[in-house]
């Protein structure tokens, strides 16, 4: 399926080089780089990236994520520091930590989450970190750990709409997800949560629509929207392109609801531009 004119952001490889070169002098990973993030080259050449810790490779197969899918490494106890290292050099005031799914660790790694939490909070207690974290298989004790946390944002992607699970994350589960989020809230009401879905794998905007209803009876506040992009052939296919007016209608739909706050294009992302949502209206 050929891309229409509003998806022609290009990478630019130039603005990466010298975060890349950064990044790797102090062994860290990003998202951005792992999940091939098309906005990549605009944030990095800004001197902004989501980290990822807990190495680069994760225990699920979901069929629209290009994170490695081989065997992951144990936990590095040295990282938070060398992320709180990397804050610091490039005065980040707003902090996005994520992780790949590592079901092989007792709490899914919700301690090292917590540890570079509070590595980034000891630099400056001003600094904001949102962390965007895996289910943790529903487990109490790891969303206890991150809920009882100093984040200010914690966001945990629905990623697509119900129907779609089995095709698309096998090893997940939707309701799973939600109560994760709902889990969350009734554990700290002082957090906001967040989570986001990705158009154009082939749902229906009426199951969209019950998706949000869904996230608002789970007490969720923010809420992105994007467009899926395949990252490479061998990925679950493009169905449909969503033009950047349905992307804007969904958008002020979301609003009439109730979210609080609202990303709804073609390019947004969970962590891209993530300290917007906790700026005034």
């Amino acid at each position: 399926m050929e891309k229409p004119s509003w998806l022609d952001k290009k990478l630019n490889l130039t603005a990466c080089h010298e975060m890349k070169k950064f990044l790797r002098t102090l062994k860290l990973h990003t998202v951005c780089e792992e999940s091939l993030c098309p906005n990549v080259s605009e944030c990095f050449g800004e001197g902004i990236a989501t980290f990822m810790i807990l190495g680069d490779s994760c225990t699920r197969n979901c069929k629209f994520c290009a994170v490695n899918k081989k065997e992951p490494s144990g936990i590095d106890w040295d990282e938070p520091k060398r992320i709180a290292e990397a804050v610091k050099r490039l005065n980040l005031s707003y902090i996005v930590i994520t992780s790949p799914t590592r079901d092989d660790i007792a709490d899914g790694g919700a301690e090292l989450f917590c540890k570079t939490i509070e590595e980034i909070k000891n630099l400056d207690s001003s600094k904001k970190v949102e962390i965007l974290i895996p289910d943790f298989l529903g487990k109490a004790g790891p969303l206890t750990k991150v809920a009882n946390s100093r984040a200010d944002v914690i966001s945990h992607n629905l990623e697509t709409v119900p129907h779609l699970y089995a095709d698309i994350r096998p090893q997940a589960s939707y309701k799973r997800s939600l109560s994760v989020l709902k889990t969350l809230k009734e554990l700290n009401k002082n957090i906001f949560t967040k989570s986001g879905i990705m158009l154009g794998l082939g749902e229906e905007e009426r199951q969209v629509i019950d998706v949000f209803y869904d996230l608002l009876r789970a007490d969720c506040d923010f809420l992105t929207l994007g467009q899926y992009l395949a990252p490479s052939l061998s990925h679950y296919p493009v169905k449909e392109y969503i033009t950047p007016a349905k992307f804007l209608s969904l958008e002020k739909m979301a609003y009439n609801l109730g979210f609080k706050k609202v990303k709804s294009s073609p390019y947004s992302r969970s962590s891209y531009m993530a300290s917007q949502f906790l700026k005034p209206a």
